[in-house]
């Protein structure tokens, strides 16, 4: 009898320890997912946080190496302009039209432009630029549009206070409209 109960004993020891080293197993188990998901978590972030650097770094050297263009002091700031339509093929422009808005010629990290603003508005935002002494500025709307057009503006100083130049729209269809754009420097009155 003595044999059964110690065989029982043992039996009873090693089932429970099975049992122990089995809930030990599947803890630990457990806690090394836990902290495997910790470090890619980690390195996640990590690789983030380097990514960010790299990012700032080549902002910074991109700030240090390009200087910020500015419109010529005679062309920055405000002018008072007039369109003309002087021919057209396009049905939303006649010859005769005339159209009067502030020209805002303005600069900034993203280069040249000049606004057009009418009744406090802004009608269209031209990128511009200054090539063999006359003033180029361009828009265009983007492929979505229903109405997709492109401007082109060529200026010209005529004096101090006056810009000449012209204004060619081409429209859909290809449809074109030529204007003639006179610009008058806003005077400065307090």
């Amino acid at each position: 009898m003595r044999y059964k109960t110690l065989l029982s004993l043992f039996l009873f020891i090693v089932f429970t320890a099975g049992c122990t080293n089995a809930k030990r197993e599947e803890q630990l188990a457990q806690r090394e997912a836990a902290l495997f998901q910790k470090e890619k978590d980690f390195a996640l972030k990590e690789a983030e946080y380097k990514a960010l650097l790299r990012m700032r770094d080549s902002l910074l050297t991109v700030r240090d190496t390009v200087s910020l263009k500015a419109w010529p002091p005679e062309i920055a700031g405000t002018w008072t302009g007039r369109a003309l339509c002087r021919e057209s093929s396009c049905r939303d422009y006649v010859v005769g039209d005339q159209r009067t808005a502030n020209w805002e010629f303005l600069a900034d990290s993203s280069g040249l432009y000049a606004k057009i603003v009418n009744n406090n508005k802004v009608v269209r935002v031209f990128h511009g630029e200054i090539s063999n002494d006359q003033l180029l500025l361009g828009f265009r709307t983007d492929s979505g549009a229903t109405k997709p057009i492109e401007i082109q503006v060529a200026l010209n100083m005529a004096d101090s206070t006056l810009m000449k130049g012209t204004q060619l729209v081409k429209g859909e269809n290809d449809c074109t409209a030529r204007f003639s754009v006179e610009l008058s420097r806003v005077s400065k009155t307090n």
